[in-house]
């Protein structure tokens, strides 16, 4: 393959696994703030909670929407707005002075959120050559780990030296900058012209993917995920503080270790994902341990140091399953309706994102931290069944094209 493909695909890759990170970082400036939240507007978890469902149901919701845009319009153009309004929320938190403010800005970035997969995956599938496409989700869930792992680290870092409020004004910066770059480099992002009638494939705005049974079990696999991923995110390091009694800062930092981790195993997934086409059983082994290791948090029985080592290794099983996650749902998707499959099954991402922190907020309130890692094994075993069932129908339909 000539070195200016090699160029154009890791350009593109790059381009595209920067704007994701910066999805993934504004999944957390509000979870991120919960400590200093909670004082400020003197709010329950279930409160601080109830601002993550808001920003998930509304990204779930448009999420779904903006994958018929995307094959309408093009993933460009859609990619940018959703930038655009990651930056205005967080100004708007910023300014906030009640909790309806705090829920406004989060239905903000809830919907600039909302555009980033099916943009991210239609230009991926458009612009990257197949031999490299493993490669690109691996780099794209990486990156998107990247923004999960630095926003705590940074929010934090900066809200204790000066304020929350100073904190989200310094993030707003992030997405006006990104969006600069990929303005400038808006040649490598062009899309492909919109094919409406090509032979074997789904016309713009058909809704014919939808009858597709493995299309909604990939949505049933990221809303159980996003579930168990909710938890994590949200109340992970609280929970930790109780059943350990380590400090804030270790708690903080295990969890950051989750998302490292879990980002080396992405790496180790990509090369995995493109020598294996049974996506399914990758899934199942790397999820099946990552379940026990939670159950052996949940009994709290190691040292706090091992608690912040089994988090580590979480986080490293579920990075290993995900190329071969965003390969199992490419599989599923019919041609020309990668941005509507997308758009729907990653809608089941933000729809578990959107349950989790109201489930764990929950059981923070009620004095259950332990409940915590044992729902999040819950539901990683439940996913596991929704994975072998979209792998066993792709393996039926590649034996009938044989």
């Amino acid at each position: 393959m000539s070195t200016s493909t090699l160029r154009q695909d890791a350009r593109v890759i790059g381009l595209v696994g920067l704007a994701h990170g910066v999805s993934h970082f504004f999944h957390l400036v509000l979870a991120a703030l919960f400590p200093w939240l909670k004082t400020a507007f003197n709010l329950s978890y279930a409160e601080l909670g109830l601002l993550m469902t808001v920003f998930f149901a509304i990204s779930g919701v448009g999420q779904a929407l903006a994958g018929f845009v995307v094959d309408r319009y093009g993933a460009r153009a859609v990619l940018f707005s959703g930038i655009s309004l990651l930056g205005l929320s967080a100004l708007l938190l910023a300014a906030a002075n009640s909790y309806t403010m705090l829920m406004l800005g989060a239905l903000l970035a809830g919907a600039g959120n909302s555009v980033f997969h099916p943009a991210d995956y239609t230009l991926l599938n458009q612009r990257v050559s197949s031999a490299r496409l493993a490669h690109g989700f691996s780099v794209h869930g990486i990156s998107g780990n990247i923004g999960w792992a630095a926003a705590p680290l940074f929010l934090t870092f900066v809200a204790g030296l000066s304020s929350w409020r100073v904190a989200l004004l310094c993030a707003a910066v992030l997405p006006f900058a990104v969006l600069l770059v990929l303005a400038l480099n808006r040649h490598a992002l062009r899309p492909d012209p919109i094919v409406h009638h090509a032979a074997g494939a789904a016309p713009a705005g058909s809704l014919d993917f939808l009858r597709l049974r493995s299309v909604w079990m990939c949505f049933g696999f990221f809303l159980l995920t996003a579930v168990a991923l909710g938890g994590i995110q949200s109340f992970a390091s609280l929970s930790l503080v109780a059943l350990f009694g380590m400090p804030l800062a270790w708690a903080t930092g295990a969890y950051t270790i989750y998302m490292v981790a879990s980002a080396l195993g992405m790496v180790y997934g990509g090369f995995l994902a493109a020598r294996s086409p049974d996506h399914d059983r990758t899934i199942t082994f790397a999820f099946s341990f990552a379940a026990l290791l939670a159950l052996l948090l949940a009994l709290a029985v190691t040292p706090a140091w091992l608690a912040v080592v089994l988090m580590g290794l979480i986080g490293l099983a579920s990075g290993v399953a995900g190329p071969s996650r965003d390969l199992l749902i490419r599989a599923a998707a019919p041609k020309n309706a990668t941005g509507r499959v997308f758009g729907v099954v990653y809608s089941g991402l933000d729809s578990g994102l959107a349950l989790g922190p109201l489930l764990f907020g929950a059981l923070m309130d009620a004095h259950r931290p332990a409940w915590v890692f044992v729902c999040i094994a819950l539901f990683q075993a439940l996913a596991i069944l929704t994975a072998v069932g979209v792998g066993g129908n792709t393996r039926a339909l590649r034996l009938q094209k044989v």
